[in-house]
């Protein structure tokens, strides 16, 4: 490992590209690694082009394009024997690219990202959503796939299954992974250093706008991967929740039944079967009874996304890593 490629989609990041260029940068000096800045600018209107090449970046302007078809430019445009991609609004810690050299080196991974947290001045709900996802192995476990915060892996594996599908809206990062599983690459997830992300919600109505569009690609990534019962067994359980809450909604109000309540009960059980699974990682019973209300909203975004989806009335936003 010589040389190292940064790539960083961006749309309307000026708060936050100059910190996580610093940081990328400082990363790769303790790493000991020639480095390459590349930002891809998805048409931003705010200073973040101009911010990005002040502090060293190269800045590729790709207006337009879904985050992954940004990811697959930047990488296109770099000229490392290695990858990292991070998003705008990642704070890497210091010795971010020495894990990833040292377990490149010890032939451990062939994939690394650290786990990735939310600043303590985040709302709860954005803090324990972020900490849903955290690996909790300090020694790093293997993973199907890994999310993009922040992501390295040498370009032969990334040309190997031919970089990330510019059609996903959202989800291009388990597309990727999955694809990268079965080319016979391993993953490693690292909960120690921990990556922050700046990004956070700051209001409910941006969480849920986010999770919303997130929840967007179920059937783009069941086109792309093949149906499968590990794909279609989370959307199909949103749409029934979402149709019972419908059917509870029309008890109460049309026909005033006595079962209105029992309806709601399967998809407050799975919500809570979903929490109790991710707290449990962290023996957290605070996280879990936090989690339980985002899971059972997060079912419900989830069933009106999939018949969004269906009627071809994606939530859309702009492609900003």
């Amino acid at each position: 490992m010589k040389r190292i490629s940064i790539v960083i989609p961006m749309y309307n990041e000026a708060r936050h590209i100059g910190h996580t260029l610093d940081c990328a940068r400082r990363a790769a000096e303790r790493a000991g690694l020639e480095c390459e800045l590349l930002v891809v600018d998805n048409g931003s209107d705010d200073d973040g082009p101009r911010i990005a090449s002040e502090h060293g970046a190269q800045v590729l302007r790709h207006p337009g394009l879904a985050i992954g078809a940004l990811r697959n430019r930047g990488a296109q445009a770099a000229s490392g024997d290695c990858l990292a991609f991070i998003d705008a609004d990642i704070e890497v810690p210091g010795d971010w690219l020495k894990r990833w050299r040292q377990v490149h080196e010890d032939r451990r991974a062939d994939v690394l990202a650290l786990d990735c947290d939310t600043p303590a001045q985040a709302p709860w709900f954005a803090r324990a959503w972020q900490r849903r996802s955290l690996c909790g192995s300090r020694h790093g476990s293997l993973r199907e796939w890994l999310p993009t915060p922040n992501l390295c892996l040498e370009r032969r594996w990334f040309e190997a299954v031919g970089g990330f599908d510019e059609h996903l809206r959202s989800g291009e990062d388990k597309d990727f992974g999955l694809r990268l599983n079965r080319a016979g690459a391993r993953q490693m997830c690292l909960s120690q250093p921990r990556a922050l992300h700046w990004g956070y919600e700051a209001s409910w109505r941006e969480w849920l706008g986010k999770e919303l569009w997130r929840q967007g690609s179920h059937l783009q990534l069941l086109r792309s991967q093949g149906a499968s019962a590990r794909l279609l067994r989370f959307p199909l359980l949103c749409l029934g929740v979402l149709l019972l809450s419908l059917g509870t909604l029309i008890e109460l109000v049309a026909i005033q039944g006595s079962l209105a309540l029992l309806l709601l009960l399967p998809g407050l059980l799975a919500a809570l079967l979903l929490a109790f699974r991710q707290a449990w990682r962290h023996l957290d019973a605070g996280l879990m009874l936090q989690l339980w209300p985002l899971h059972w909203i997060r079912l419900h975004l989830g069933g009106a996304a999939l018949l969004l989806s269906l009627f071809k009335r994606d939530a859309r936003r702009p492609a900003r890593g």
